[in-house]
């Protein structure tokens, strides 16, 4: 770490440092907001009688029958084997098979699955801290506060979401802690068999010519899937590839739906389908403005992507793997909606950069912003009576028209530009340099008589 007497001469420091105490605040205004209303504030999930529930809901249909027929999931069978072994089965009877949420009951009891949502968060935040103490010694701590404990993180707690699992998969799969590529394979293969889209990270291996670590990967991949597939007894890839065309055809029915969205397309189907009448809060013309602008964004962000990969195939040899493999996990989590939590993943990647160039240092504060757990109010809807599950009992809560879901997928897009443009400006650079090279008279040694 470096002395106290030589920090001062580092900008980029005390930058993060006073990004990282924003952090620390907003964390803390959330504690105070739980102990004083019994749920926590946006853009955590606007039903607070759901915390949770993702965790048990999946444990729930690891016991049962029909969790792709019936439940319509798109999780590979990895995920119900491990929660199978991570739970207390004698918290899951049958009889609650056909509620919308049969995982409620269960957060009661289930002492083991709340346990080990605790563990898996911990570990998250001591392997960040060591991945980036490897990388950068003077800004780990803050980064790891970025990525660890900021709000992506803090809202996969919050859902119980098994990216709590998948985080730990990719970090050791993709970034600088494991020395064994074996290893790494087996933990990149844990990866995709938790989150499907994240088979574009080893894709992105094919861009550096990384032609053996993307096989023994994909070959791990395989193998898990089969070992779970044979364990469970369901989850064929006709019936996950099925449960995915459905589960993307779904569209946003109110504005809520978008509070903790990723991308604008939970917005764009409000404003398509005028469910809400969002002309009475932003005005009319703003709304034919956004129906206009909206898929624009979004395909010249996928564009941007595009033209990035294309450089480091070009010259592979000027980028890391981890520029490759943000890259492609960018292009997946752009392509569709998959909830703010997943911004965890760009974090990650964006804070292994250096601190060096705009494009860089652009994307890294933004990061720091995104990770700030808390919005603005612009708008309040009617009062509802709701059940609370920190409290556990019944009340009226306020919920509210946010500012985010208008401008975080934007600052999530400028994150995605900076780092695309950031990479073809580094290939067209290299090219100018080889090219001036070249030219350069040569010069002869030869000594003349």
């Amino acid at each position: 770490m470096m002395p106290p007497s030589r920090l001062h001469k580092q900008p980029l420091a005390w930058i993060e440092i006073g990004l990282c105490a924003l952090i620390v605040a907003a964390i803390v205004y959330c504690g105070v907001h739980v102990a004083r209303f019994g749920y926590l504030p946006s853009p955590f999930f606007y039903e607070p009688m759901d915390t949770f529930a993702d965790w048990f809901n999946t444990a729930f249909w690891a016991r049962q029958a029909g969790a792709y027929d019936t439940w319509g999931t798109i999780y590979p069978p990895l995920s119900f084997v491990v929660l199978r072994v991570m739970t207390l089965d004698a918290c899951y009877p049958e009889v609650r098979m056909f509620e919308g949420s049969p995982g409620y009951d269960p957060r009661g009891c289930d002492w083991l699955g709340l346990a080990m949502m605790g563990v898996f968060f911990a570990l998250n935040i001591a392997l960040t801290y060591a991945n980036f103490r490897k990388i950068d010694p003077r800004t780990a701590l803050m980064r790891t506060v970025v990525v660890a404990a900021g709000m992506p993180m803090l809202s996969a707690l919050e859902r119980g979401n098994l990216l709590l699992m998948t985080y730990t998969c990719v970090l050791l799969g993709f970034g600088p802690l494991l020395a064994s590529a074996r290893l790494r394979w087996v933990f990149a293969g844990l990866a995709i068999n938790f989150k499907i889209y994240l088979i574009g990270a080893v894709a992105a291996m094919l861009l550096k010519r990384r032609w053996l670590w993307a096989e023994g990967a994909l070959i791990a991949t395989v193998v898990i899937y089969l070992v779970t597939l044979a364990l469970f007894g369901d989850g064929t890839p006709q019936q996950i590839i099925a449960n995915i065309v459905s589960f993307s055809q779904n569209r946003a029915a109110q504005l809520l739906d978008g509070w903790s969205a990723f991308t604008y397309i939970p917005l764009y189907s409000v404003v398509e389908l005028g469910s809400f009448p969002l002309g009475s809060i932003i005005g009319s013309q703003a709304v034919d403005v956004l129906e206009v602008l909206l898929p624009m964004l979004r395909y010249t962000t996928l564009g941007l992507i595009v033209l990035a990969a294309a450089a480091i195939w070009w010259r592979p040899e000027l980028y890391t793997s981890a520029r490759a493999v943000m890259l492609a996990i960018m292009t997946a989590l752009s392509a569709s909606e998959s909830g703010i939590y997943t911004l965890i993943f760009i974090l990650l990647f964006v804070m292994m950069e250096p601190w060096r160039g705009f494009g860089r240092k652009w994307a890294i504060v933004m990061c720091y912003l995104l990770a700030i757990p808390i919005d603005y109010a612009i708008d309040q809807l009617p009062e509802g009576v709701t059940n609370f599950y920190f409290t556990g009992a019944e009340g009226l809560i306020t919920r509210e028209v946010v500012l985010g879901p208008f401008v975080r997928p934007l600052m999530i897009m400028t994150v995605i530009w900076a780092i695309s443009l950031t990479t073809v400006r580094e290939a067209w650079d290299a090219r100018s340099r080889k090219t001036a090279i070249d030219r350069r008279p040569i010069i002869s040694t030869r000594l003349v008589p």
